[in-house]
């Protein structure tokens, strides 16, 4: 039987460097080598790109209500959980996404106002007991974060998507929502700060992810 395998998230609000984070610890594990699978959310599937299109891009033409906001990425994590994460892990590999539940519960719950209860419940539902082993906070503030976003949107010649066009205050609720969550699971959620250089947050994830997986 193969040796179970990793499940690691990274989270954080716009312009954190979760995502070069992730990808800078897919590349050293692998180099090490592990069988390592990236996903993220929305996404993952080919029904989450969809909604993603939904979700991030208007694709739809009409505005979202919370509920079905909350919905939609309940919709891509179940399909992601059952068709690729868990599979994944049960066969030995370590699986990296880029956003899981915990970004539901902090713009859905803390930025939208969603009864957190509730949106619990439906994580549990839509999740069916995958969590994750250990998930990776990048902490930065909201100016700084969206100092990055704007360059990065002006490099790259894009417009915000949708949730990043929110107000600096609805991101703020989800700021302080992320802290919240970190206070309530101390174990899986490990808070980085990301305003320093990108060797040095890198030498800390490692050190993280080597700790948590002589653990398991």
């Amino acid at each position: 039987m193969n040796k179970r395998g990793l499940f690691i998230t990274f989270e954080g609000c716009e312009g954190c460097g979760k995502s070069t984070q992730s990808k800078r610890l897919v590349e050293y594990l692998r180099s090490k080598g592990h069988d390592v699978l990236t996903t993220r959310e929305p996404g993952g599937t080919p029904t989450g790109e969809a909604i993603r299109n939904i979700l991030q891009h208007d694709a739809a033409g009409e505005a979202i209500c919370a509920e079905a906001e909350t919905l939609l990425f309940e919709a891509s994590r179940a399909q992601l959980v059952r068709n690729v994460i868990r599979p994944a892990v049960e066969h030995g590999t370590i699986v990296i996404s880029d956003r899981f539940a915990d970004s539901t519960t902090a713009y859905q719950g803390y930025g939208r106002g969603f009864d957190i209860k509730t949106l619990l419940r439906l994580h549990d539902f839509a999740m069916a007991g995958m969590q994750p082993d250990v998930t990776i906070l990048m902490d930065v503030d909201i100016e700084e974060g969206f100092r990055r976003v704007h360059q990065r949107n002006a490099d790259e010649m894009v417009e915000l998507d949708r949730m990043e066009r929110e107000s600096l205050e609805f991101h703020r609720r989800v700021y302080d929502g992320y802290m919240q969550m970190a206070q309530r699971w101390p174990e899986r959620i490990r808070v980085v700060d990301g305003k320093r250089e990108p060797d040095i947050i890198e030498a800390e994830i490692r050190e993280i992810i080597s700790k948590v997986a002589d653990e398991l």
